[in-house]
């Protein structure tokens, strides 16, 4: 067995102080084989509630109020633990470690609430602890999460990356729970989880937990695909002043922007008073230029339906009714930035139809990419008793960046504040947390992009009869008539003659209606059909909330004789305030929902709530081979029926190394803020909350069109000659939405896996494999309403002409165009709804570790994950959005010499789909390089790492829509445990 040499030296230079009071200290230094300092080690006297962890260099010092003689405990990550008695004031010791697997012997506290090794857990989890978030070659330690085994890490943005497990990623990310000390972190109008945009800094962070997998039996209703825990220093254990600088470069290669400079700089302090009052302070500021979003794919080509398939001239670069990756404003998909220029004579052929869209403008074009993240958090921890501490924690960040839910969305001077306070015991924890939350000066891209195009360039009928117009100027001059050999060049001469006027980028015009446009909080703009909205229309981003949560538990397994048990309960309600424009107060008249009252508001504030209860109980059996879990949780929503979630699990350990786990839970998830109560008007399409109240007045449950019917129909209509009669005749394509009522989304999980610690402690195995059934998914399909009609009528049927989107008057024929009835228009609406079908997703993930000459270690994991494909088509498409394989291999040294380390991370992962309501195609392989070196300077208590991620250079998108990532290389300097004694 390798053995480490540590060496600890217990120094108590006033022992003649502590003999009169019972005061004595103890410092010295923890070293390694190589002699290299060991951070983080712990140092606690047994039986007592004083301890402390050594700094970057090895070095402690720990103030005891006690008698000799006593036992001290020393414990670091990779070792056993070893007690050590000091008789007297001259105890000198030298002492041996006995190097472990890293994992064989850590803690866990999230898998079950109560603390527990991790090889005996009932789900499974992963830890990084503190050393394995210095060592890491990622770019931040929240970026670590992304070589985790099992875990998906999706950048949004240098400031906004949101973690899943086990599929249905997205970017705003509902289904996977973000805590902080167990806070959430969900921002909760904004609908997203802000990750570590106000989490801990650099020098705060102590470990990290992540549960892969449904995880609501304990937690509730957010975790339903899994959760993250990160976990901070105790200021009585971690005192002193650390200071904390990364200075790096990205886009190095300039195609995107030229280099640009990221910086971040901490700080943090720390100081215990007499092991009774004990205080922290935390502050960081991150500035930098934003990767970039700028795939120009067109995902409308000019062979489906919602394009032009009958005229291959414009096939390619000549498409018309082009729909970018990140172009806003030509959204042609779902049809809300096209236009029907009709009445046309094309091959000879009359009353032809184009269909065209609008031109748009591009994201990089629209978004600001300089961004900052400031974040300040405060402590205050106070012991009543050696067992039972009082804690106040506040916690503020602003932000800047780019996330993407059903659009962009450009995060603009984002506040969150938590308060926090804590009461926790050694059987007991009471907790109680508000969250604030302000948006700032955000905006949303897709109306900035509309609302530009429309006011400058004109309506879509009036730019619509200038294309028309032009274009008929382009065939009167080349040889009268429109044909398939001129049309691409004729619709290129239209559009730059219908765009003349257009506000363009990088103009002061441009710049002047753009700053105007993002204050406006109203996204309508002024029309026949809306006169009283704003001339520009608007973009801005205003939701401001609050949450109150409150929860407890305790651990009642002194009061039970045969069993551990555990219970607990929590408390949640949302305060919304409405804003007219993504929330409004659904007791105003439908008319009236978007316009302030006399006093300014929008109406009374809305409440949204849930509560809920856990009990948990734990049997060992058979001389502590078996390990049996059960637990039941309840919860309540009053706009739903509540709901039980029971998890049972059991763990079987086979000659104390072999650990084989089952688990079944089930897990259910209320919907969130948005998709419950959003009333966005987003570029005339309405996007709505799955509540029914939403429904009452507009009728888009119960009479209305599915989108993929109504373009199927208008194709058919086109080729037909768009007329009236045409229409009728292809009314069998529209198919009614009929969407049923909101229910919450289930989860059945079903897991198995085993973990060992293998020959002489240096090898350390974890698998597990899944199956996960999803019922009543949630998603967003979008629907056409009939307006004032009712569905299968014949003028509901000629509402979904595209030409008549808009209310129109009945037309005489023309010597171009037939005869049409009036029409009184539609309505369109994105629903948040369930699915009709079941779906199954399963998997499986493997982990080595391996610990081998000296201190050399080698790591992996492996993942597959997939979904089971359904013979019938939904209401929706669920995204799966996870490649098949994903793999990670690390190869490092903490300590190739006394001062010296590396580590290097190979990542690859496979091809696959990304769906969405904004973006859907194809994500190519990845495969990256990260690296780092970390030099260690004792004498100043410095640590200098030099790093990179993705060193080569492989350009790559995690998602689709999403930015463009590439190298980005640092050098992190860290001086710690500075003013200790």
């Amino acid at each position: 067995m390798r053995k480490l040499a540590v060496l600890v030296y217990f120094l108590l230079p006033v022992i003649a102080f502590g003999q009169l009071n019972g005061t004595v200290i103890l410092s010295g230094r923890i070293v390694g084989e190589n002699h290299e300092g060991l951070a983080s080690a712990s140092i606690a006297v047994k039986g007592a509630s004083s301890g402390t962890i050594t700094d970057s260099t090895g070095r402690f010092s720990l103030v005891i109020n006690q008698k000799f003689p006593f036992t001290v405990v020393v414990t670091s990550v990779g070792f056993s633990p070893q007690e050590i008695e000091i008789r007297n004031a001259n105890s000198k010791l030298a002492i041996q470690l006995t190097s472990q697997t890293f994992l064989a012997n850590e803690v866990v506290v999230t898998a079950s609430r109560t603390s527990e090794k991790i090889l005996k857990s009932p789900v499974s989890i992963e830890k990084l602890d503190i050393r394995a978030l210095k060592e890491t070659p990622a770019a931040s330690f929240y970026d670590a999460l992304g070589n985790v085994k099992g875990v998906q890490l999706t950048t949004s943005s240098i400031t906004f990356k949101v973690p899943n497990t086990r599929g249905f990623n997205i970017p705003n990310n509902f289904r996977f729970m973000q805590l902080v000390d167990g806070i959430d972190m969900q921002a909760a109008t904004l609908g997203v989880p802000l990750g570590n945009a106000i989490g801990p800094t650099e020098l705060d962070i102590q470990s990290i937990e992540v549960t892969p997998g449904a995880a609501s039996a304990l937690y509730g209703m957010n975790a339903i695909n899994g959760m993250s825990n990160l976990i901070t220093k105790n200021p009585f254990t971690s005192e002193g002043l650390s200071v904390f600088q990364r200075t790096g470069i990205n886009h190095v290669d300039g195609i995107d922007h030229s280099p640009g400079l990221l910086t971040e700089t901490a700080i943090r302090y720390a100081k215990a008073f007499n092991n009774k009052f004990a205080f922290k302070i935390n502050g960081s500021y991150l500035q930098g230029v934003d990767w970039i979003s700028d795939t120009r794919l067109d995902q409308n080509p000019n062979n489906k339906n919602t394009a032009n398939p009958s005229y291959p001239a414009l096939n390619g670069d000549n498409n018309i009714v082009f729909d970018g990756w990140n172009k806003y404003g030509d959204d042609a998909l779902a049809g809300s930035n096209t236009v029907s220029v009709t009445g046309l004579k094309i091959d000879g052929a009359t009353n032809k139809t184009l269909t065209v869209a609008r031109t748009g403008y591009w994201e990089k074009d629209l978004v600001d990419p300089k961004v900052n993240n400031l974040k300040f958090d405060a402590a205050l921890h106070y012991k009543i008793t050696p067992n039972t501490t009082l804690i106040y924690t506040y916690r503020v960040g602003k932000m800047d960046g780019v996330f993407q839910r059903g659009n962009k969305i450009k995060l603009d001077n984002v506040v969150v504040q938590n308060h926090q306070v804590e009461l926790k015991g050694s059987n007991f924890t009471i907790k109680a947390y508000t969250s604030i939350e302000n948006s700032g000066d955000s905006y949303n891209v897709k109306p900035l992009a509309d609302n530009l195009d429309l006011y400058t360039g004109g309506s879509n009928s009036a730019w619509g009869t200038k294309f028309k117009n032009a274009l008929t100027s382009f065939a009167t001059t080349h040889g009268g008539a429109l044909t398939s050999e001129n049309l691409a060049e004729a619709t290129q001469y239209a559009r730059q003659l219908a765009d003349a006027g257009r506000a363009e980028p990088g103009t002061a015009y441009f710049n002047r209606v753009k700053d105007s446009i993002i204050k406006i909080n109203n996204w309508d703009i002024k029309s026949a059909q809306i006169p009283n909205a704003p001339a520009t229309g608007g973009a801005a981003l205003w939701q401001k909330s609050h949450l109150y949560h409150v929860e407890g538990q305790l651990d009642l397994t002194k009061q039970v004789k045969y069993f551990n048990l555990l219970v607990g309960g929590d408390a949640r309600v949302y305060q919304l305030i409405p804003d007219g424009n993504n929330f409004v107060d659904f007791t105003r008249p439908v008319a009236e929902r978007n316009t302030p009252l006399a006093d300014g508001s929008f109406g009374s504030n809305i409440y949204y709530k849930k509560f809920g209860g856990f009990v948990q109980v734990t049997k060992t059996l058979f001389e502590e081979k078996l390990k049996l879990w059960g637990s039941l949780r309840a919860d309540y929503n009053p706009e739903f029926t509540a709901k039980l979630t029971p998890r049972i699990a059991a763990v079987y350990t086979v000659k104390q190394k072999h650990n084989f786990r089952f688990t079944f839970q089930k897990g259910y998830r209320f919907p969130a803020l948005f998709e419950a109560l959003s009333y966005v008007n987003n570029g005339r399409v309405k996007r709505v909350g799955i509540l029914p109240v939403i429904n009452e007045g507009l009728g888009y449950r119960d009479n209305s069109y599915t989108q993929t019917s109504v373009a199927a129909f208008n194709a058919a209509v086109k080729a037909g000659g768009n007329t009236d009669s045409a229409a009728l005749a292809n009314r069998g394509l529209l198919k009614a939405a009929s969407l049923p009522n909101g229910r919450p989304e289930g989860i059945n999980s079903f897991e198995v896996g085993y973990k060992s610690a293998l020959f002489n402690n240096k090898v350390f195995v974890d698998f597990d494999a899944y199956t996960n059934i999803y019922d009543g998914f949630l998603g967003q399909v979008q629907v056409f309403v009939p307006i004032a009609e009712t569905i299968g009528s014949d003028a509901a049927v000629l509402a979904m002409i595209d030409r008549n989107r808009d209310a129109q008057p009945a037309k005489d024929a023309t010597s171009t165009s037939p005869a049409t009835a009036a029409s009184k228009g539609q309505d369109r609406y994105r629903v948040y709804t369930n699915a009709k079908n079941k779906y199954t997703t399963y998997g499986s993930s493997l982990g080595l570790t391996y610990n081998f000459y000296k201190t050399f270690t080698i790591s992996g994991n492996i993942n597959y994950n997939k979904i089971k494909g359904n013979a019938t088509p939904d209401l929706f498409i669920t995204g799966f959005n996870t490649p098949d394989w994903t793999t990670n291999v690390s190869f490092g040294n903490r300590a190739i010499s006394r001062n010296v380390g590396f580590n290097i991370v190979w990542k690859w992962q496979n091809a696959f789909l990304w769906e969405s309501p904004l973006v859907t195609g194809k994500i190519a392989a990845i495969n990256n390089l990260d690296a780092q070196v970390t030099y260690r300077i004792p004498k100043v208590k410095a640590t200098v790492k030099l790093g990179g991620t993705n060193v080569l250079n492989n350009r790559h998108l995690e998602y689709a829509g999403g930015p463009t990532i590439g190298a980005l290389y640092y050098v992190a300097i860290t001086l710690d445990g500075l003013l200790n004694k």
